[in-house]
C-alpha cells in the first residue's frame, strides 16, 4: 500500500485511490520464503470481512507486468481479477492472492514489512488503520 514503493518500483501510476474488497478479511499468511518465521500479506474470504486498501490505476494496462515479479507471481502468489469498491463506484481490479502452498498459519508480519501497509494511511479508514498499527510483528 505505500506509494513510495510502487514509484521505486518503477511503476507509472496515473491515481491511486481508497479500495473496499467486502466478503475478505486481511491475513498474515503467506510464508516470507526469504525471512524466516515471517509472513507476508495475503486475503482470504469471510462473509463479514472488509480488506481495504489502495487501488493504483497504472498509466498502461501493461504495466501490471512490472508488478509481478516483486510479488512473487507466478510461484508464490497468483494474480486474480477482483471487484473493488471505490469512491466512484465498483472498480475491477488486480489482486495477488498467495499460493495455498505458500501459507502457514500461525505466523506474524516483519515490523518494516508492516510499515509498507500502514504507510498507506490516507487511502484507508481510521478505524482499518489502527486496527493494522495494533497488528502484532515478529520481534527484529
Amino acid at each position: 500500500m505505500n506509494p513510495a514503493r510502487m514509484q521505486a518500483r518503477g511503476l507509472k501510476v496515473a491515481e491511486a485511490l481508497s479500495g473496499r474488497l467486502p466478503g475478505y478479511a486481511l491475513c498474515f499468511n503467506k510464508r516470507a520464503v526469504d525471512r524466516p518465521g515471517c509472513a507476508y500479506a495475503n486475503i482470504r474470504h469471510q462473509r463479514d470481512g472488509l480488506v481495504e486498501g489502495v487501488l493504483y490505476r497504472l498509466a498502461e494496462p501493461d504495466e501490471i507486468a512490472k508488478l509481478d515479479p516483486f510479488e512473487g507471481t507466478p510461484i508464490y502468489y497468483s494474480r486474480e481479477r477482483l471487484p473493488i469498491l471505490t469512491a466512484q463506484g465498483v472498480q475491477p481490479a488486480w489482486v495477488y492472492i498467495a499460493n495455498p502452498l505458500f501459507r502457514q498459519d500461525g505466523l506474524l508480519p516483519a515490523r518494516d514489512y508492516l510499515a509498507h501497509l500502514l504507510a498507506g494511511r490516507e487511502f484507508l479508514s481510521e478505524a482499518y488503520w489502527s486496527a493494522l498499527a495494533a497488528w502484532p510483528f515478529q520481534p527484529d
